[in-house]
């Protein structure tokens, strides 16, 4: 089972890091060209915010894909009725489901 503050916490930092590319619209309406490897010095702030997001972006990144493999080395099945409050026929099934899950067709009321 993963770590849900972990989680969380990537989620968090994901929206916040996302920075990354919101100055870029600004230096898009002042005239800077797109694909260019050197840029006009008055844009220089806003290419390090870009870049500090960025970075911040990718060290979240690498949280997220160490949460992954350590979900994958640790799983947990999950419980026959793991949604509290939920009510319908794929509640009725184990899990995971069998490959065949009901023999005869299941009355609905």
């Amino acid at each position: 089972m993963y770590n849900e503050t972990l989680g969380k916490f990537i989620l968090d930092d994901n929206s916040i890091v996302n920075i990354t590319f919101f100055p870029m619209h600004f230096v898009g309406l002042a005239g800077m060209p797109r694909r260019i490897p050197d840029y006009a010095v008055q844009f220089t702030d806003f290419n390090m915010i870009a870049s500090i997001g960025a970075f911040g972006f990718g060290l979240s990144q690498l949280l997220f894909v160490y949460i992954l493999f350590q979900t994958l080395r640790q799983p947990v099945t999950a419980a026959d009725k793991s949604w509290e409050g939920a009510e319908g026929l794929e509640w009725t099934l184990p899990s995971p489901a069998p490959y065949h899950s009901f023999d005869t067709p299941p009355k609905v009321d």
